[in-house]
């Protein structure tokens, strides 16, 4: 036994004593892309080792590689590059500059989202739009709202009663867009997207836009298009502090840190060594509220106030990480917490009515990717969701001073939802003109609540696969195919979809595809009964799948491409056909009910042009697009001769200017959304005439100087809704929903602010 335990120490002692004589040195260098700018966000590996390393802002990295010939591996998300290097001596070397194949422009424009992997946003067969985080910093943003509000083809709404904004793209409606978290799906209650302004702006990397269905990689709902918010990953630095304090005025209304006014602080830090990464982040949003009544305004007084009510967000984050040349592997925590108050009036028997709207979201994510060798690689995400959002009403009697909680319907409501996600895929790429991926997805859905029967449960499991086909070098296939299984509402069998991209030429590429999607119908309109004086919905369990027919085709034109000058177009059009679509009607067995049924079909059209310049240190995103919305009533029998469809134009041009003597940078983000137009049967006396109304045009645009005042220190100020628009026509008679105003006018925004924020950044290499 003694013999054995000796030899197992002198074999232990052994490799010790070897790996010490080998010995290892730090590398340190520099990466440039071809158009001889700092390449940052490189992932480098030294080869058969486990030292990973990153580049930074500046291009630089420094990496532990043992003695003797290594090889170095530089992986850009668009291609990998290998370069040998010889170390001869135990001191630390300088390598010489490497320059990748990519120009900078290159690097910026990789996307992930529906891909087999990280990859060139010229070579995706899907049309996709990328948002970086330079350009949201530009915006001086605090939710994705704003990041949004000034590109073509999305329309925001306000729901001020609860306090929460909706958002429509390409002319449909939120139930129809799939809001992404690193590909994770967020859960949201009602058509309303609120989960766009419930995800920590700082955290974010880029935003990944996606028109048209996804439904065979993504599942429900995406059958508008995508939304994927892509958070920050390595930095490249060792350790870093980051902080941010910005104030804005809300319209006119202002005090100094807190009260009137928006409020937005955020502090983060991250760290990462050998391939391990770890960071966390807080920030506090908080909005005073906008054109509040006074605390003596009466209960009649308020009703005809239109105001915005205070917001109050607290936001964490956590993200931990490990990565070598094979695994990456990471996972992420975020919490919110959101109280939105609502003060009633004065009564006449001088009580009053306080309601306060709390949300709290838990949004947990793991994501794994192995590369088993050069063609074949598994991904696995995980996700789990809470969402709980609850309502609180508060009666205040001024002659006792005591405080009660009211009684009425609703008005003392809990709503929790709970969503868990597993997909897994494979991608194996047999040559370079065939590759195919596989995959399995398994998503539980669960609601409970005051006004939602019993605690649902909605089981579904999916198992998709599309193939990426190169017949020749210029022509990619991409046909794919997702199967469905669900527990509760009646799924479509099969979800089919083609897409393919053509290069005409160099300079010249055509992308064509069809899609059919679907979106399942939510917990709420299965499971959601109200009743009260003036409500009679009930929910209905036997609603199905709303499907569509889509397609789309783009035509992508590089005019000019030098180091020095850049423009690219792109014209781009779409058609969408919606059928079994969920509309409220009358409940079959007694007509004094409200229920959901499967009735209407819908279409959505619309072509668009988008511009991209660049020339020297401008940078100019210029175009206009074109949709249409369906009229259900021009298959009416009517008097009045209706349109097929009612149209819509926007006019686009966002400019970013460089100023590199000052260190600064001006931009302008500037949006014209024309009249929307619609038709409506309400006149009583001729139920037959058909009346056309729309909701008048605005013309938004933000206009910010940002500056780099020292090393470590930025300053943003500017002006959002230079315009000053509040206020939007409205010609309709008759409401458009539950919490609308139908009528006179439709507010849109509380005015123009004024901006001014510090950013703080200090790394160590």
């Amino acid at each position: 036994m003694k013999k054995q335990l000796l030899s197992i120490l002198i074999f232990f002692l052994s490799v010790n004593i070897a790996t010490a004589q080998r010995g290892t040195v730090n590398l340190r260098g520099k990466i440039l892309t071809a158009d001889g700018q700092p390449a940052w966000g490189l992932t480098l590996t030294i080869k058969n080792t486990r030292s990973v390393a990153y580049t930074d802002k500046e291009g630089v990295f420094r990496i532990s590689a043992p003695l003797g010939s290594s090889i170095l591996i530089i992986k850009s998300g668009v291609s990998i590059q290998e370069q040998e290097v010889a170390i001869n001596t135990n001191a630390d070397k300088e390598l010489e500059p490497i320059t990748i194949k990519e120009k900078s422009y290159e690097l910026n424009e990789v996307v992930v989202t529906g891909q087999y992997g990280p990859q060139s946003l010229k070579d995706a067969v899907y049309k996709v739009r990328s948002i970086n985080a330079e350009k949201i910093k530009l915006r001086a943003a605090t939710n994705i709202q704003q990041v949004l509000n000034t590109e073509f083809g999305f329309r925001f709404g306000n729901d001020l009663t609860l306090g929460v904004s909706n958002v429509e793209m390409m002319g449909m409606s939120g139930w129809n867009v799939k809001i992404l978290l690193d590909g994770i799906p967020l859960v949201d209650r009602l058509d309303i997207k609120e989960s766009l302004n419930q995800i920590d702006i700082n955290t974010v990397e880029r935003i990944e836009l996606v028109e048209g269905p996804m439904s065979v990689v993504y599942g429900t709902d995406a059958l508008a298009g995508v939304i994927n918010i892509i958070t920050k990953g390595k930095t490249g630095y060792k350790f870093g502090v980051t902080a941010r304090l910005q104030e804005e005025t809300v319209g006119s209304e202002y005090e100094t840190l807190n009260g009137k006014g928006s409020h937005n602080k955020n502090i983060g830090v991250n760290w990462q060594n050998q391939g391990w990464s770890a960071s966390a982040g807080f920030s506090n949003n908080t909005f005073g509220g906008w054109n509040v009544p006074a605390k003596t305004a009466t209960s009649d007084e308020v009703k005809l106030i239109n105001f915005w009510k205070p917001k109050d967000q607290y936001l964490g984050n956590v993200k931990l990480g490990y990565g070598n040349s094979k695994l990456n592997i990471w996972y992420r925590v975020d919490i919110l917490n959101e109280d939105i108050v609502s003060r009633g009036g004065i009564n006449p028997n001088y009580t009053v009515v306080t309601q306060t709207y709390t949300t709290d979201r838990l949004n947990n994510q793991l994501h794994a990717d192995w590369m088993l060798n050069d063609k074949l690689s598994l991904t696995f995400a995980g996700g789990y969701t809470s969402l709980q959002r609850k309502t609180k009403t508060v009666k205040y009697e001024f002659a006792t001073g005591a405080e009660s909680l009211t009684d009425g319907a609703g008005e003392q409501d809990k709503a929790k939802f709970n969503a868990a996600l597993f997909r897994t895929t494979l991608q194996y790429r047999v040559s370079s003109y065939l590759a195919f991926q596989p995959g399995i997805e398994i998503n539980r859905e669960e609601a409970s609540g005051q006004r939602i029967k019993g605690s649902p449960v909605i089981n579904d499991y999916a198992f998709f696969a599309s193939a990426e086909i190169k017949p020749f070098s210029d022509l990619k296939i991409r046909p794919g195919v997702r199967f469905i299984n669900n527990s509760v509402y009646e799924a479509p069998t099969a979800v089919p979809s083609l897409n393919a991209m053509l290069n005409l030429s160099n300079n010249l590429a055509l992308r064509l595809g069809y899609g059919r999607g679907f979106r399942a119908p939510a917990l709420r309109e299965l499971y959601f009964d109200f009743f009260d004086a003036s409500h009679s919905i009930m929910g209905n369990s036997n609603l199905k799948a709303e499907k569509s027919n889509s397609f789309d085709g783009s035509l992508t034109w590089t005019a000019i491409r030098t180091d020095r000058f850049r423009l690219t177009s792109a014209l781009a059009g779409f058609y969408n056909s919606f059928f079994d679509r969920i509309e409220y009607g009358e409940y079959e067995l007694d007509r004094s009910i409200t229920t959901l049924i499967n009735i209407s079909k819908f279409k959505t059209t619309g072509i668009s042009l988008d511009n991209n310049l660049n020339y020297k240190n401008l940078q100019v995103n210029f175009g206009f697009s074109y949709i249409g919305r369906y009229n259900k009533e021009s298959n009416l029998d009517l008097q009045t001769e209706v349109a097929k469809f009612s149209w819509t134009p926007e006019f686009f041009a966002n400019t970013i200017y460089n100023l590199p003597k000052v260190g600064g940078t001006v931009s302008l983000f500037f949006k014209y959304t024309g009249s929307r137009p619609s038709y409506q049967v309400n006149d009583a006396s001729n139920p037959t005439a058909a009346k056309l109304i729309h909701i008048g045009g605005f013309t938004w645009a933000d206009l910010f100087f940002n500056k780099t005042v020292t090393k470590y220190l930025t300053i943003n100020a500017g002006v959002k809704n230079l315009l000053d628009v509040t206020q939007l026509s409205n010609t309709s008679a008759a409401t458009g929903g539950a919490h609308s105003t139908g009528g006179g006018t439709v507010p849109y925004s509380y005015g123009r602010s004024y901006v001014l924020g510090l950013v703080f950044n200090w790394n160590k290499l």
